[in-house]
C-alpha cells in the first residue's frame, strides 16, 4: 500500500505517529493477492474517509479508482489516470504503468 496524506492534516509534532487516515491509498496486486480482499482493504479505507483508492492490477493491465461515491471507475490501456481532488492536473497514461515488452531482436546485443 501506498498512502498519501496532505501535510495540511499533519499534526505539527514529529514525536507522535498520526492516526488518520490517508488522503489516497493505492494498492498494486500481486500474483498471489485476491482481488476481493484488496477491494474489501480499499473499500474500508474509502469508508474511514479516504478520499481515492486505487488499485492496479498488472495481471489483467487495469487501474480501477475508487471513491466514496460507491462507483468504481476501470480505466484500461489507451485511458488517462487523474486525480483531480488531491492533484490538479496531474495527468498519467495507464499504458506507462506496465514494463515495455521486448521482441527477441531487441534483446539481442
Amino acid at each position: 500500500m501506498f498512502p498519501l496524506i496532505r501535510a495540511s492534516r499533519l499534526l505539527q509534532s514529529p514525536r507522535y505517529f498520526g492516526e488518520l487516515v490517508p488522503d489516497l491509498v493505492v494498492e498494486i496486486k500481486s500474483q498471489s493477492d485476491k482481488i476481493k480482499l484488496i477491494v474489501a482493504k480499499i473499500l474500508k479505507f474509502i469508508e474511514l474517509g479516504a478520499i481515492v483508492g486505487i488499485l492496479i492490477d498488472p495481471d489483467e493491465e487495469t487501474v480501477t479508482i475508487y471513491r466514496s461515491t460507491n462507483e468504481s471507475i476501470v480505466l484500461e490501456n489507451g485511458d488517462i489516470l487523474t486525480i483531480p481532488e488531491l492533484f490538479h492536473g496531474w495527468e498519467l497514461p495507464i499504458t506507462e504503468l506496465w514494463p515495455p515488452i521486448f521482441t527477441e531482436e531487441e534483446t539481442q546485443i
